[in-house]
């Protein structure tokens, strides 16, 4: 359960100043998109309905997405690195790379132990190796063995970080476990929120992705998923306390994966927020300004993945805050 260091140059829980927003994203172009089985019980956001017989079909409308979001965000002068999935093993998620890994500007790549038996084959090492041979890279703490011993912690999904001020929101779920969060956020030097999220359902919400975002100066966040009273006024006093301009959201836009965005910089340093059309959709113009305060809207239609995949624009999304060589 220990978790693996590669290289330690660094001491992880040394404050590097670091910033909310990169400009470099790594995306992961599928080659076998599909209707995930195995994490279909804990993703209340995937749908099956006219899968059977159409895999094909909703592969390939799955890739014209994945390359829309590309062309998207390269117009909007974002430098994207695009990795090809292998085609085998064969991993329906694998265009959700923000699951498994995560970089810091102090040289660090966290590796994470993933629910699904299919998804940990996403973990590739050799990405690993391409990032070192790009980026200051001082250690890589690789925590996969943990699933071994059915804890899960599922990088980006499971955390939403506020970086300058290395805070750390994380809902509880099957993918989402406490003693992790605790190890993760020591080794990090990070302060945890953890907290229980559910849907009106009263099932937990399986990413902490999904129900809220935290860009630099605002958080979008469905409130009424921390049914908790002290939990919510914790996260919501934190936020506040961070400067954070708090922009609620109802379940219906969670469902149409309002929550699941992201705010990044592109190289003229502006910003932007990166959202499905669906979730733009589902947003009241109050709202729409609000968000456009702190940086462009730039959209693509994500339906199928959505739909299928249970995620969406931000789940597509590892931010690369690693410095170049």
């Amino acid at each position: 359960m220990e978790d693996m260091q590669f290289t330690e140059n660094k001491n992880s829980t040394h404050r590097t100043l670091q910033p909310q927003c990169t400009a470099n994203i790594l995306l992961i172009r599928p080659a076998n998109f599909g209707f995930n089985e195995q994490t279909a019980g804990t993703n209340a956001f995937q749908s099956n309905a006219d899968f059977n017989g159409n895999a094909k079909l909703i592969h390939l409308a799955a890739l014209q997405e994945f390359e829309g979001l590309q062309r998207v965000l390269e117009a909007n002068h974002v430098d994207t690195l695009v990795i090809e999935d292998t085609p085998t093993p064969v991993k329906p998620c694998a265009l959700f790379p923000n699951n498994w890994i995560t970089t810091h500007i102090d040289g660090t790549i966290v590796l994470y132990p993933m629910f699904a038996l299919n998804r940990r084959e996403e973990v590739r090492r050799d990405i690993v190796e391409m990032l070192k041979q790009k980026y200051q890279v001082y250690q890589v703490w690789d925590y996969t063995s943990w699933a071994n011993d059915n804890i899960f912690l599922e990088g980006t999904g499971s955390l939403v970080l506020d970086r300058p001020n290395y805070i750390a929101y994380a809902c509880l779920s099957p993918r989402t476990h406490l003693i992790l969060l605790q190890t993760w956020a020591q080794k990090m030097g990070y302060e945890l929120i953890s907290f229980e999220a559910t849907d009106p359902l009263g099932q937990p919400i399986y990413h902490t992705n999904v129900m809220m975002s935290v860009g630099e100066h605002f958080a979008v966040i469905v409130v009424d998923s921390i049914t908790d009273i002290f939990d919510r006024n914790k996260v919501i006093q934190k936020l506040e306390a961070t400067g954070k301009e708090i922009i609620p959201l109802t379940f219906e836009q969670m469902r149409s994966f309002a929550g699941n965005l992201l705010e990044i910089k592109n190289r003229f340093n502006e910003h932007l927020i990166v959202l499905s059309e669906q979730a733009l959709k589902s947003l009241n113009n109050t709202q729409i300004k609000t968000l456009a305060r702190y940086g462009k809207l730039i959209t693509a239609p994500l339906y199928t993945i959505e739909k299928f995949g249970g995620g969406s624009a931000r789940c597509m999304l590892a931010e690369i805050h690693l410095l170049p060589k």
